[in-house]
């Protein structure tokens, strides 16, 4: 099928869904043990970002700032609060990672993190990630790769078990955690970069911390290049493949856009049971991949019959758009937050890097949203249903739980979906019910 692509057009975003690159860096570091993230620049961009983490996990963000004001910003140039602010968390929590990354008043003045960090005798990672560029995605890949470029050591040999993930930034705690037990199912060892499959997996810690609590630890980061493979999920996370193999060129990449859907995990067992010599995959795979085959005949009917308006990140673009085409759905129109060569593969009849207000627009090509909460006034305007994926999410609680993944996550997607579309379509129903006996009764 010929999709349509192409950018809004607009000289600005009116309406938008589009998050900004430091919030990408501090999501990423957050994926590491005791690590504080530090966002140099003003304290409004840490407030915002601390606010719609803390609503989107219902947990405790760790997160500190430079408060860098445009005043300070050019009088001082930056060093100054950054050594600071270090040595104010260095003294009270003593981290085992300060992690520093910039926003858009401090790029545009031109600060100098590396020669920064080279006055500081802590653990220390920076990197550039100005807020007028890239978006999500890109900071938390900038992230990883500041994360082992800085801190992984050099190897010249591998472990054949163990294996390197990469996720990409949508996927939720519990997406990450379901990931590295199906890899880890085949006989392999897992460490996942960034990890917040035990940093904001809703768990009830024994109090509350000033840290980030789980994740990867700095000893593992450090430790990374002993890896046989590394595998990378979502396109935006592929240039990190190669990040890891100029630490050991002996460590192989196996690249996967993602691995929803019956044919996107198919494609993950091929290449486990190949790596692992396994002739068949252990049991409760292959009872999941039954239980999704199952559920995508009993889903086809209400996913067939439904448009779907998908709004998210490209890489979680691409995987929710094929997990509804295996069954039939029809994406009328996906509307991404910045541009990426995985929306050119993405199966929709339009594809924009755009808006909301775009979105609006074009309320009768579509039945269905699909999108962050930032969806959720769309839906009302246009008198059409939403369910809520991607960041952020204040309308529910649980979603650092909410599984679309592999086998099994792709079943409880596409049931939650259709059952969406029946509770849209019976809606539908009732109010013409109404209107026509409204009718009648003038």
């Amino acid at each position: 099928m010929a999709t349509v692509r192409r950018k809004s057009g607009k000289p600005l975003q009116v309406n938008p869904h589009k998050l900004s690159q430091p919030m990408g860096a501090t999501l990423a570091f957050l994926g590491v043990d005791r690590c504080m993230p530090l966002m140099h620049g003003g304290q409004g961009c840490a407030s915002f970002t601390k606010v719609m983490f803390t609503r989107h996990f219902c947990e405790p963000i760790a997160l500190q700032t430079t408060a860098v004001n445009d005043v300070i910003a050019v009088l001082d140039g930056g060093d100054y609060s950054i050594l600071e602010s270090i040595k104010n968390i260095h003294d009270k929590v003593a981290p085992e990672l300060i992690g520093v990354h910039t926003t858009g008043l401090t790029e545009t003045k031109g600060d100098d993190l590396r020669g920064v960090a080279s006055k500081i005798d802590v653990p220390l990672v920076y990197v550039n990630t100005p807020d007028y560029q890239g978006g999500l995605e890109s900071g938390w890949t900038l992230t990883t790769q500041a994360l082992i470029d800085q801190l992984t050591e050099p190897c010249d040999r591998v472990d054949a078990q163990k294996i390197v993930l990469v996720p990409h930034v949508s996927l939720q705690p519990i997406e990450v955690e379901k990931l590295r037990d199906f890899i880890e199912s085949f006989g392999f060892k897992v460490v996942a970069v960034p990890d917040l499959s035990s940093s904001l997996d809703n768990h009830l810690g024994e109090k509350q911390a000033s840290l980030s609590s789980g994740g990867v630890t700095v000893a593992e980061l450090k430790q990374l290049a002993d890896a046989a493979f590394v595998v990378t999920l979502g396109a935006s996370v592929k240039p990190v493949g190669a990040t890891l193999q100029k630490k050991n060129p002996a460590i192989q990449h196996r690249h996967f856009d993602h691995v929803n859907g019956l044919q996107g995990t198919d494609a993950l067992v091929a290449w486990l049971l190949e790596t692992s010599g396994r002739d068949t995959p252990p049991p409760v795979v292959e009872r999941w991949r039954k239980r999704l085959q199952d559920a995508m005949l009993d889903s086809h009917f209400s996913i067939g019959q439904t448009r779907f308006l998908l709004v998210a990140e490209p890489d979680h673009l691409a995987s929710m758009a094929a997990s509804l085409r295996e069954v039939g759905g029809k994406v009328a129109l996906a509307i991404s937050t910045v541009d990426s060569p995985i929306l050119g593969d993405i199966e929709a009849d339009q594809v924009i890097v755009g808006d909301l207000e775009d979105a609006e627009k074009m309320r009768d090509a579509y039945d269905l949203i699909i999108g962050n909460f930032h969806t959720e006034a769309l839906a009302h305007r246009v008198a059409k249903k939403a369910v809520m994926r991607g960041f952020p999410n204040y309308e529910e609680v649980g979603i650092a739980l909410k599984n679309d993944l592999l086998y099994e996550g792709g079943a409880y997607f596409l049931f939650e979906i259709a059952n969406a579309a029946e509770r849209m379509r019976e809606e539908l129903v009732h109010h013409e019910r109404e209107r026509i006996k409204l009718q009648g009764a003038a």
